[in-house]
Formats: C-alpha cells, sequence, structure tokens
C-alpha cells in the first residue's frame, strides 16, 4: 500500500474587530493599569466583562473596578511553552479570581515549578512595561502573599478610549489527506485525474474522498476522467489576493471532468474572462515539476449541451 502523505499546514490571518462601550472600557483600562468588570443583575461583578447579562440577555454596562490581586481557583501546568504564548519559561495556565469579581479570568501564572502552585494561591497581575489596550497588558500573574490590592477609584471614563483590536489569528496543523487522496494527489503527478466509483449508485467522484457523499458507502474502484471537461459555473475575481501572482479580473470555475460525476474547481485562462461561459470546453494546462494543472484552456469544441451537465452544478 502507497504511502499515505502528510504535510505541516499553518493557516494565519489578522482579525479586527470594533469595540463596544464594555469591552472598550475593559481594555482601555488595562492600558492604565485598572481591572474593570461589570455588575450583572444578578448583583454578580462579571471580569472579564460581557455586554449581555447571560441570565436575561440584557444589556448590561455597569462597570465595576477590582483588585489586580486574587486567588487561583484551577491550574494546568504547561512545560513546553508554545510560540505566541504569554511566557517562554514554563508557566502555569490558572483561573484567577480577583478580588472583588465572582468569575475567574484566564491567564498565565509565573511559577518556578507545579509544587509552587495550588487552589487558593494568591496572586497578583504582573503588568507589561508597554501597554496599548489589549489582554497582553496583563504580562502574566506572580504570586503574592499580601491582601487584596487598593483600587485606584476609576469610574471607567478614560481619554482616548480603546476602539477596536487587531488580533493574528494563527492555526498550526498536520493535514494527511488519507488513503484515496493521496492517490488522487499522486496521480496528478504523472499528470493523470483518478477518481472513485461509488460500488452501489456508480458514480465517480473527483477528488475523491473514499466514501460516497450519497451513499455513504466505501468507494475504492479507481477511475481514470478527463483530461478534458467542461465549465458548468464560474465566478470572476477582481480583488487581487495577497502573495498570488495572478492579476485580476481573472475566471475561477467548477468544471465536470469528462466521466467524472462531481465538478471540481479551478482557474481559467487562455481567454478573455468576459467570455468564459457555462458548457465551454477545457483542458488542463501543466507547468514543468506540477503537481497539478496551473489553469484549464479553452479546448476549441463547441460548447456542450446544458443537459450533459445540469446535474452538475
Amino acid at each position: 500500500m502507497p504511502e499515505v502523505l502528510k504535510a505541516p499546514l499553518v493557516v494565519e490571518f489578522p482579525f479586527t474587530r470594533s469595540l463596544g462601550p464594555v469591552q472598550s472600557a475593559f481594555l482601555t483600562g488595562l492600558r492604565e493599569r485598572v481591572v474593570l468588570g461589570v455588575r450583572a443583575s444578578d448583583g454578580r461583578v462579571l471580569v472579564p466583562p460581557v455586554e449581555y447579562d447571560p441570565v436575561t440577555a440584557d444589556e448590561i454596562h455597569d462597570l465595576v473596578e477590582v483588585a489586580p490581586t486574587g486567588t487561583v481557583t484551577t491550574w494546568a501546568w504547561n512545560h513546553a511553552p508554545r510560540r505566541g504564548q504569554p511566557l517562554t519559561t514554563p508557566f502555569a495556565w490558572v483561573l484567577v479570581r480577583l478580588d472583588g469579581a465572582d468569575t475567574a479570568l484566564l491567564h498565565a501564572l509565573d511559577a518556578p515549578g507545579p509544587d509552587a502552585v495550588h487552589t487558593g494561591t494568591r496572586v497578583r497581575i504582573r503588568w507589561a512595561e508597554e501597554r496599548t489596550g489589549a489582554i497582553t497588558d496583563i504580562a502574566c500573574f506572580e504570586p503574592h502573599g499580601g491582601e487584596p490590592a487598593e483600587l485606584t477609584g476609576s469610574t471607567g471614563e478614560f481619554a482616548d478610549p480603546v476602539a477596536g483590536i487587531v488580533a493574528a489569528a494563527r492555526l498550526d496543523y498536520t493535514y494527511s489527506p488519507g488513503r484515496a487522496q493521496t492517490a488522487y494527489i499522486n496521480s496528478l503527478a504523472d499528470r493523470r485525474t483518478v477518481g472513485e466509483r461509488c460500488p452501489s449508485c456508480r458514480k465517480v467522484y473527483v477528488p475523491p474522498r473514499g466514501a460516497c457523499p450519497t451513499c455513504g458507502v466505501p468507494t475504492a474502484e479507481q477511475v481514470e476522467v478527463g483530461p478534458r471537461g467542461t465549465v458548468t459555473t464560474f465566478c470572476i475575481v477582481n480583488i487581487k489576493a495577497k502573495n498570488l501572482d495572478i492579476e485580476v479580473p481573472y475566471v475561477y470555475a467548477h468544471i465536470a471532468l469528462d466521466g467524472a460525476d462531481l465538478a471540481l474547481h479551478a482557474r481559467i485562462g487562455g481567454i478573455a474572462y468576459d467570455q468564459v461561459r457555462m458548457g465551454l470546453r477545457v483542458e488542463p494546462v501543466w507547468t514543468d515539476g506540477a503537481r497539478y494543472p496551473d489553469h484549464y484552456r479553452p479546448t476549441g469544441e463547441p460548447d456542450a449541451d446544458y443537459d450533459t451537465y445540469k446535474e452538475l452544478l
């Protein structure tokens, strides 16, 4: 059996969001070394604050200052910190109920080892030297043996409040396409397109998934399809993608390869974007060393009759 492929993948993008009055006050407060919660309808002080009551769903905005000291309610030791985490040396993830709050805040505790952490440990905030109005303004928590810290008397009114944040979202994972798609990818390296036929409905699916999406039964019979096919539907792309060296506008289309019962998607080239149409007959264009077609171009054949591809729209 051929080796199943796998590869490390990263999905990363900046996530930009605006802030309502409660979240704005909370993050601006962190910038000013003040921790604010919000009082719910049942009298509890929620930290971090939320904008809607978790019980009644009513909007809430009664800001309450709490202390930068608190108590660990539960914890887990992180022996191998990862990129982007609060500390580069081993630390504890902790839920801390700040003095004056009724809920706990998740953050990192800088401790010498797991034996130094327990439920009930008293801690205090270690503020970041440079603060911008983000949760990272709390660099971490550190052990604290004293009484609750004094409050500043803040009402939640600040000059130059934070109106929005940009958070870097990133997901690192290892992807394995599985047996069926591994065979499909390997066939593309030989400039062939191979799908799998369902033993029940007899439809051929490209790319194969190892099971029929209609019947739910495993598929194993390999069937070579194409290389030519028919454009079933398409869209015109007018916004240039970052790190993609293709000039706009261009066309991305669903293409039903001859012999396949499922359309795959690919870029259309070799024709003006405003001349691409449903039923256009196309063929793959390969570049040296590529593991998949660079794009599809018109074959010069007459357009396919609508009835031949209407079930694949």
